[in-house]
């Protein structure tokens, strides 16, 4: 049972975790390299935590705190002296190339749906990790969901 494993290295966490860290980072700042760097912050970070009673309790923590510094990056300097090029494709988000209407969802939109559909999270989980109420993270799911709903129509209006 995952609840009862104890960790014993970084070296478990990282490689247990890296790429979901990654792909969060990344539909935050839509930015391979920002994600990169919001990622070691958090592993870094993560030194200062350690030990974990659980990768449970690992995984939600590194995904609350990656979350966090998704949201610090967007209010950064760092981010206000992107390049151009870099700036305009902010809204990138890899791996849903086929999907872009989830690119023009608000990041945390994104993020909740993520971790809602793709990590199986529960609402009130999801409200723990990205510092929202259960309830404010159901509305912003529905709205993101007719919102998502609304793009995809429009995109077969315009196809067919």
């Amino acid at each position: 049972m995952e609840d009862k494993y104890q960790l014993n290295t970084v070296d478990e966490i990282v490689d247990a975790y890296a790429d979901l860290l990654f792909r969060i980072a990344l539909q935050y700042t839509g930015i391979r390299q920002e994600a990169e760097d919001i990622v070691q912050e958090t592993f870094l970070a993560m030194l200062k935590k350690l030990p974990f009673e659980s990768m449970l309790h690992a995984k939600r923590w590194l995904i609350k705190v990656t979350i966090n510094k998704c949201k610090d990056y967007f209010k950064s300097a760092r981010r206000k002296n992107l390049p151009l090029d870099e700036k305009m494709n902010a809204t990138y988000v890899e791996n849903h190339e086929d999907l872009e209407e989830l690119n023009r969802l608000d990041p945390l939109d994104r993020s909740i749906i993520y971790l809602f559909y793709y990590e199986g999270y529960s609402t009130k989980e999801i409200a723990s990790m990205v510092g929202k109420t259960r309830n404010a993270v159901n509305i912003r799911l529905c709205r993101a969901r007719e919102t998502l709903k609304e793009l995809l129509q429009e995109g077969d209006d315009y196809e067919g």
